[in-house]
């Protein structure tokens, strides 16, 4: 296996049955081995500086870090027209390129809930604008007996502020 067919190999979708088999598989692969699996998601459109501060602080909270990534439908849904830049393949692409992260989950749903729910992650990660309580799945895993953490944003870093340069120059 090449380079390029291991980042694809780290990429499925919550919605086909065959992926969700195989993600199961593997939870149950890492959780009989003790790896503790860190969530996160988001629609990561235009990949910057900021996401990469964000998702490798994120992992080191654990040994596995997952990622759900919101379809194309999903992003239109929550974003609005002209969003998103990135096809969800390109964006699940690069996400799994990081050799941080273990596996991308795309995801649909407006919000990962189901997705949580199936993962049980150990630990819950989303962005500081987020408390704890706020975060989509804190329930689940405080149930399960895991935490929550929020991750403060790379100052000066975001899709938006990347996307109104673009239209400026």
């Amino acid at each position: 296996m090449n380079t390029y067919e291991f980042s694809q190999s780290k990429i499925v979708r919550f919605s086909n049955d065959e992926d969700m088999l195989n993600l199961k598989r593997k939870l149950a692969f890492w959780k009989f081995k003790g790896l503790s699996v860190v969530f996160t998601n988001g629609c990561f459109d235009i990949l910057h500086l900021g996401h990469i501060d964000y998702l490798s602080k994120a992992a080191d909270h654990g040994k596995i870090l997952i990622v759900g990534l919101n379809s194309d439908h999903s992003v239109k849904r929550i974003k609005g027209q002209g969003r998103p830049v990135n096809d969800e393949t390109s964006r699940a692409m690069l996400l799994a390129s990081l050799f941080f992260v273990d596996l991308v989950v795309i995801f649909d749903e407006e919000t990962p809930y189901d997705l949580i729910q199936l993962v049980v992650p150990d630990v819950l990660v989303k962005g500081g604008d987020y408390k704890p309580e706020e975060i989509v799945g804190y329930d689940i895993v405080k149930v399960h007996g895991g935490k929550t953490l929020t991750i403060d944003f790379l100052d000066g870093y975001s899709t938006t502020s990347v996307i109104e340069k673009i239209k400026s120059v």
